[in-house]
């Protein structure tokens, strides 16, 4: 029953998928994770660590960049991307990559749907990420973070001004 649920069976690819990327065979890793990602529309790249027991909810949508660093216990949404920022480039102008440029996310996070976590920061254990934050800065353990509310006040007669 489990494997009927998109974020199972994109978690199953990327275990084998990311196993294979370590082993040296980057290509092979990538035609797996590209199958997951058809079939789910769930994008984690072979690179990307993850921690036991990560749970994504709906899928379609997320996006796990290469250097992420997902601890135990996490669970994500549809929607979610967990990217860089930028890439550093050469001398050249040639795209610098390999460096740590994605999230890390520590144990026992929730990031709610549409969720953007950009750049190399890090969301502290426990912490909740609320539906569509923007987010690029670190946050400390327990954190929850939420969308700005606008905040509108109606006075009567003018009183207040």
């Amino acid at each position: 029953m489990l494997v009927c649920y998109p974020g199972i069976t994109a978690a199953i690819h990327h275990r084998l998928a990311h196993i294979l990327h370590q082993l040296g065979a980057p290509l092979v890793a990538r035609v797996i994770s590209e199958i997951a990602h058809s079939a789910t529309g769930i994008d984690i790249h072979p690179g990307a660590q993850i921690g036991e027991s990560f749970f994504i909810d709906h899928g379609t949508g997320v996006v796990i960049g290469e250097t992420a660093v997902i601890g135990r216990h996490v669970r994500v949404y549809q929607a979610v991307t967990l990217g860089a920022k930028r890439f550093l480039k050469d001398d050249d102008g040639i795209l610098v990559k390999g460096n740590a440029r994605h999230p890390i996310v520590e144990d026992d996070v929730v990031i709610y749907a549409g969720a953007t976590i950009l750049g190399r920061i890090t969301i502290g254990r426990g912490s909740t990420i609320g539906g569509n934050v923007w987010l690029t800065h670190s946050i400390p353990p327990g954190s929850n973070i939420t969308q700005a509310h606008v905040r509108s006040e109606l006075f009567q007669d003018g009183g207040g001004i």
